[in-house]
Order: structure tokens, then C-alpha cells, then sequence
């Protein structure tokens, strides 16, 4: 099998690709895919996505821009940030997610196992030909209508078999499928699959079970939060015209945006009011029907909105930063009266950015956050953008 790589947003030449085996990478919607004037070869041009895609005997592999153990804090802080406060270590050398993700994965439920699976009570509710825990008389009179056995009954179960095992094996059933892992990962993640042998997978597309914090299940947080970052992520399984593609891929875009959100909510709580992400109840309209929804509002006084910021993880514009972006944030000012909204950009390097509009005086703040920084001067621009938010 070829591998083909390829960074976000940028183009690769990809040579002898069938029409068929093309137009099934192109159905992903992950990639452009277009023809060269050479037969065979096409132009591949990744957008926001990153990971790996398989179709035919391609492997195409789409790279972050920014380092992996980045992409990985990113996804951490945004999952759990009382977790995850700095880079994962040991992960220089990873230019791809999947295999960073599963190293990093597996150290993880490896330390979160090394004293066995954690033990819990959880509720069973069977038909059962003898009295355990107690009858549930409503379902018992509509089941067997007056029948003595078997009994409708409702018990604790105390083992291995709980939520926090469960998405535990369900991660690591969904890395496992993931082709060309290194081996020692894959040694390592089939070790683990053996321990959760009493363990009953997820069904697919099953809702994450909850898990809420407790002392007993402390040492499982870390790996609880990869868990749901690789359960998290997007998997295509798709099928055109007699090629299937098949992949596992992150949405930058989103990642950047959760990210940016839970950090500036964190920051903001400083100050008071709260911090609502992806809120849905405004709109642009007296009759309600043109409904916006910005990435983050904040109230200092509820109801009235005091803040409004929208996050941006994209290539710029030839001429700088998008206008499509000032126009979209023009109108989400608009719509909730604020005199003031701010862009949030992955582009670190230069200064915030200020324009205000004509007729109408509303200004634009563009603000840049540089990635690539050391943790603390990453979260320490947050806080700048947050006191701006905050500032009367």
C-alpha cells in the first residue's frame, strides 16, 4: 500500500489513482480531488480535517499544522482541563495523530489499569426464573400478565463491567482498526483489549455513558479524556462506485473552536458572570426566523450579552484575514446590540487587528494566538483576550 502525505489546507500530487478510486476519496468530503493534465494523476487538496484515509491501495495521511503533542493538548484541554494542563510528553518525533494518539492512549490506561480494571455497582433489570433484588410489579403485570415466573426483576451488580471500562474498551477497539500503528502501540492496546475481557462493548454509534468525577475513579480521568477524544473523533466508511474509503480524521476547525471556547470561559470566570458556548437563543430578525449561534457569549450582568466571540482555525485570505469573517461577526453585533465583536485566529505572529465600521461605529477586534507557544504563554493570551472581553 502507498502512503501519501499531505499537511491541512495544503496540496499534494497524487499519482496513479483510478477515476473510480478518486471520485471515492472525493465523496469523504475531507479532501478536493481534481485532475491533472497527466493521466492517473491528481492534485489532493486537504482542508480542515486531519488523520488518515484509505482507498484502494492509497493511505493518505493529513498532517496538523501544528505539532501533534499540540493537537493532543488541544483536544485534552477542551475534553477536561482540570486534566490536561500541559503537552503530552515523549511525542517529538510523531508527525501523525493516530500513532501519537494511541501512544499517548495507551501509557495512559496503562497506568490507569496497573492495579486492575476498576470494580463498581451498576443496576440490571432481567427476566430471571428466581427472586433477585426486587420485583418491578408494573412491568411484571404487563409482561406476564398474572404468570408467576419468570419475574421482571431489578438488581445492583457489583464487577468490572461499568461505564468507565466500557469507553476504555471502546477506545481501544477503535485504534485498534486503525491500519499501520506502530507496533509496540499495537502490542501494547491488544494487552489492554485481554484485562476488559469481562467487559461488554459499546454498540456502535452507542452515546457515551456519563462518568462523574469521584475519588474511586480518579486515577481513570486522564485516560477517560483520551478515551473520548479518539471515540470522538470522525470515522468514514463510505462506498462509490465500487472503491471503499474508509478513514479516521479530526476536524481542526472544531477542535480550535472547543478549545478556544472552554479556555476563554475558564479565564473569564475571573471576573465574574458566566460564559455560554454555541449559544442558539438569538436571532438576527423581529420575527425570529434568521437564528445565529457564535461560538462563545459572555454575560456579565444576564441577560443582557456582554461579549461576543467567534474562533477561527483556517488558512488567510491573500490580502489577510478573511472578510467573510468581519461580515459574519458585523452581524452577530448586530443581532445582540454589542458595540464590539471579537475574531479569535490560529495564527500567532501579530498584533490584535482593529476595524471599525462606517455609518454604524461598531468595531471588529481580530485577535491572533500563537500555537506553537509554551502552554503557559498560550493560556496567558487567552487571559488577554478575556480582560478585553471583560474590560467596561
Amino acid at each position: 500500500m502507498r502512503q501519501v502525505a499531505v499537511t491541512a489546507y495544503e496540496t499534494v500530487d497524487v499519482a496513479d489513482l483510478t477515476v473510480n478510486e478518486a471520485a471515492a476519496l472525493e465523496s469523504t468530503g475531507v479532501v478536493a480531488v481534481r485532475p491533472t493534465r497527466t493521466s492517473g494523476s491528481w492534485t489532493v487538496t486537504a482542508g480542515a480535517h486531519v488523520g488518515v484515509v484509505t482507498v484502494g491501495e492509497l493511505e493518505l495521511r493529513i498532517r496538523p499544522r501544528i505539532k501533534v503533542a499540540r493537537l493532543i493538548f488541544l483536544l485534552g484541554y477542551a475534553t477536561d482541563r482540570q486534566v490536561w494542563r500541559d503537552d503530552p510528553v515523549g511525542l517529538d518525533d510523531q508527525v501523525d495523530l493516530w500513532p501519537a494518539m494511541a501512544q499517548v492512549f495507551a501509557r495512559s490506561a496503562d497506568r490507569a489499569t496497573q492495579r486492575g480494571l476498576l470494580q463498581g455497582y451498576r443496576t440490571e433489570e432481567t427476566m430471571a426464573g428466581v427472586l433477585r433484588g426486587r420485583i418491578i410489579e408494573a412491568e411484571q403485570l404487563r409482561r406476564q400478565a398474572g404468570i408467576p415466573t419468570p419475574l421482571h426483576v431489578r438488581y445492583d451488580e457489583y464487577d468490572v463491567d461499568i461505564a468507565e471500562n466500557r469507553i476504555l474498551l471502546a477506545a481501544i477497539i477503535r485504534l485498534l482498526r486503525v491500519k499501520r500503528l506502530p507496533a509496540e502501540s499495537v502490542r501494547r492496546l491488544r494487552h489492554l483489549s485481554g484485562q476488559f475481557a469481562d467487559v461488554t462493548p459499546l454498540n456502535p454509534g452507542q452515546r457515551l455513558p456519563s462518568t462523574p468525577k469521584s475519588r474511586l475513579n480518579s486515577n481513570y480521568q486522564p485516560a477517560i479524556a483520551l478515551a473520548r477524544m479518539v471515540l470522538g473523533s470522525r470515522s468514514i466508511d463510505v462506498l462509490d462506485k465500487g472503491v471503499k474509503a474508509t478513514g479516521f480524521l479530526v476536524n481542526m476547525n472544531t477542535v480550535f473552536e472547543d478549545f478556544v471556547a472552554v479556555a476563554l470561559s475558564e479565564s473569564l470566570a475571573r471576573f465574574g458572570g458566566h460564559a455560554t458556548s454555541q449559544d442558539r437563543g438569538h436571532t438576527l430578525d423581529h420575527g425570529a426566523r434568521v437564528r445565529f449561534r457564535p461560538d462563545l457569549v459572555y454575560y456579565q450582568r444576564p441577560p443582557i450579552p456582554a461579549a461576543v466571540v467567534d474562533a477561527k482555525y483556517k488558512a488567510e485570505a491573500p490580502a489577510g484575514y478573511p472578510y467573510a469573517d468581519i461580515y459574519q461577526m458585523l452581524a452577530y453585533c448586530v443581532g445582540l446590540n454589542l458595540p464590539t465583536g471579537h475574531l479569535v485566529y490560529a495564527e500567532g505572529g501579530r498584533p490584535a487587528r482593529r476595524i471599525r465600521v462606517r455609518h454604524v461605529g461598531t468595531e471588529i477586534v481580530q485577535h491572533a494566538l500563537d500555537l506553537s507557544a509554551p502552554v503557559s504563554d498560550l493560556l496567558a493570551q487567552i487571559d488577554r483576550v478575556a480582560a478585553e472581553l471583560a474590560a467596561p
